[in-house]
């Protein structure tokens, strides 16, 4: 048998439940699902956008100030070495 249907357990006896009882326990707990309001997921979203940004922005300078360094430790050796 599969693992899916290996685990339909009932709750109280632990026997096996057929697919009908399955889909009525899962609906009984979906009912007890809280779901954010509209406000909420704004909020979130806007939190999400922004921070994705700063982020970006941040390691685009992160980026750029580690290729001045390697091009500026590329030229000190080119001194040295004389190319």
């Amino acid at each position: 048998m599969s693992e899916s249907v290996d685990t339909l357990e009932n709750k109280d006896g632990g026997e096996k439940v057929g697919v009908s009882e399955f889909i009525k326990q899962t609906r009984e707990e979906v009912g007890k699902v809280s779901f954010p309001s509209s406000e909420d997921v704004k909020g979130t979203t806007i939190i999400v956008i922004a921070n994705v940004i700063f982020f970006a922005i941040f390691l685009f300078l992160v980026d750029q100030g580690w290729v001045y360094v390697f091009k500026a430790i590329e030229w000190v050796v080119n001194k040295i070495v004389g190319l």
